[in-house]
């Protein structure tokens, strides 16, 4: 079965040796990986340069956030690795750091709402505004396409409500916390199947544990793009 960009697959391991492995295992089944912030130090640089060689796309889940200059430098380090896809918070102030930092290459930014393992009661605990999740979502969405986004990261709960945002025309949207049915949840609070996901309006959906700890990872990773391919 030929691979589906519209699977990314993440690569939460501890170090690049791991991240070779599950890679080499997968084969031509998957094209789109994400590095996140766990692997920096255990060689996640090392591993996207490795696996764009191979002619993968890469998504660097580094989810940025700092002073605007800070940030503007952090991507423009970033961009010289002709990666695909970056994500940062999605404060306009950081948004728009982020796009000058990328400057005339082909980097996605990729603006963060809300973490999809986050509920209410968390972020009461963290003193954000009251209001539903999905209000906040739909609005921090808003504000980081206007600020420039190429797109945002967003639970699939959101994805259509996203979509139908002025603001998303032509953007991308791509929603971790997807589940096959019947996966354990993990971590995550705000989850769809991969194929509501897509439905909704997501680009990509981000599929971890479900792949990468199965016993049979290719098995799991074509029946997710034998699920996909249905809705084409």
């Amino acid at each position: 079965m030929s691979s589906d960009d519209r699977l990314i697959v993440a690569l939460d391991v501890p170090n690049i040796l791991d991240g070779v492995k599950i890679a080499d295992r997968l084969g031509d089944s998957v094209s789109f990986y994400k590095i996140g912030l766990g692997m920096l130090t255990g060689g996640g640089l090392a591993l996207a340069n490795e696996l764009k060689e191979r002619g993968k796309r890469i998504f660097l889940d580094m989810k940025f956030f700092d002073i605007g200059a800070t940030v503007e430098r952090a991507v423009a380090g970033i961009a010289q690795y002709e990666l695909d896809f970056l994500t940062v918070h999605g404060d306009p102030h950081v948004v728009r750091a982020a796009v000058a930092g990328r400057g005339d290459t082909d980097l996605k930014i990729l603006a963060v709402t809300i973490l999809t393992s986050l509920d209410r009661g968390d972020l009461d605990d963290c003193l954000i505004q009251s209001g539903e999740i999905q209000a906040l979502v739909i609005e921090r969405a808003r504000l980081a396409l206007a600020a420039g986004a190429d797109g945002v990261i967003a639970s699939p709960q959101e994805a259509a409500l996203i979509r139908a945002l002025p603001e998303a025309n032509g953007k991308l949207i791509v929603t971790p916390g997807v589940r096959p049915t019947g996966a354990a949840l993990g971590d995550q609070k705000r989850i769809a199947t991969p194929s509501s996901a897509i439905t909704d309006g997501a680009d990509h959906i981000v599929v971890g544990r479900p792949i990468i700890q199965a016993d049979d990872p290719v098995k799991a990773t074509q029946a997710i793009i034998a699920e996909l391919a249905s809705i084409r």
